[in-house]
């Protein structure tokens, strides 16, 4: 890991110098070549989002991460980098991807919004789940969350040592973008009044999808989630819902079998129905689980990308996750 982390420093150092060379005469490289818009580069998809709401057509907005690619392993390339060295500014969350990390300490300097010093972000945890007693005064249910072995390992993959899928509540990612207005503002004067409209407008959108959550989580017959991917904190915390996480915050890891074995039996002790998957990894492990304790399996997106070809945005997947989360719970 530290070898591989020295050779990134040194390519990002090698292509960081190559883009700078060259900034001057790559005008077909997309970089600067609108004057009349904001050049912002976005790390993966929900920051894409909110970037292109509250920019309008004022900015032009580069995602980092491909479509159908899993933001986390995301190794920037020599052109990657260049285009954070030319952007007016870059809208990332430290600690999620650590390339791109790299490249905004080595090339983006004051251009760089790091939305995860919006808000405090929650503890990351390994497993998720509460026992009765844990979690009772709000915004603590992440700190006193049971830790399963491997957790300090997996803690290291969170910003910090915090969980990274802020997006997943609706509400911070209004104060996300209310804060991104500001950040416009200080780059594009002219158009401050305008940003700070749109994000306004997008807070609007995004207090209704909350309601909407609100509303339809809050007559069910469990409130227990069992998921692939432990990227549900926030959105678990703002809807009073537990999670159980099979995996850490990073999708790739192998859960140990006691956890598999764990995960059982809670999901058995909840009469859970179903037991959720993401887009953007192998349904395998979920699979096994379902297979375990008679359930079955159903996509729970923590939209850290879009399908290729999707034509779904933020707002639609988080309305797609609602509906499978009101079927899987038993919500009335």
């Amino acid at each position: 890991m530290v070898i591989r982390s020295a050779l990134r420093t040194v390519a990002l150092a090698a292509t960081g110098l190559l883009a700078l060379a060259g900034a001057a005469a790559c005008g077909d490289d997309g970089s600067g070549a609108d004057p009349d818009r904001v050049d912002v580069v976005a790390a993966f998809y929900p920051l894409q989002f909110v970037t292109e709401r509250v920019g309008g057509d004022a900015v032009r907005v580069t995602n980092l991460a491909k479509p159908g690619a899993e933001p986390h392993d995301l190794e920037l390339n020599p052109g990657q980098v260049g285009q954070v060295t030319d952007a007016e500014l870059v809208v990332y969350l430290a600690g999620f991807q650590p390339s791109v990390d790299e490249a905004v300490q080595q090339q983006a300097g004051d251009r760089a919004f790091d939305v995860a010093t919006v808000q405090p972000l929650l503890a990351a945890t390994a497993g998720g789940h509460e026992h009765e007693g844990e979690g009772e005064h709000e915004g603590e249910g992440a700190d006193h969350a049971t830790e399963e072995p491997g957790a300090e390992e997996e803690h290291a993959e969170g910003a910090n040592g915090k969980d990274p899928h802020v997006w997943l509540d609706p509400t911070r990612l209004a104060g996300i973008a209310d804060k991104l207005a500001e950040r416009l503002g200080a780059v594009d004067p002219d158009r401050a009044a305008d940003y700070t409209a749109r994000a306004k407008a997008l807070r609007t959108e995004l207090e209704a999808l909350d309601s909407e959550y609100t509303q339809g989580l809050k007559t069910c017959q469990r409130r227990e989630l069992v998921t692939s991917h432990t990227a549900f904190a926030y959105l678990a915390e703002r809807y009073q819902l537990e999670q159980i996480g099979i995996s850490g915050l990073t999708p790739e890891d192998e859960p140990a079998p006691q956890r598999l074995a764990e995960v059982a039996a809670e999901a058995r002790e909840h009469k859970t129905t179903t037991i959720f998957f993401e887009t953007l990894v192998s349904p395998k492990v979920a699979e096994t689980i379902a297979r375990e304790v008679g359930a079955k399996t159903a996509v729970l997106d923590p939209i850290e990308g879009l399908q290729p070809g999707s034509t779904g945005d933020y707002l639609s997947v988080m309305r797609n996750n609602l509906g499978a989360l009101k079927t899987a719970l038993g919500c009335s």
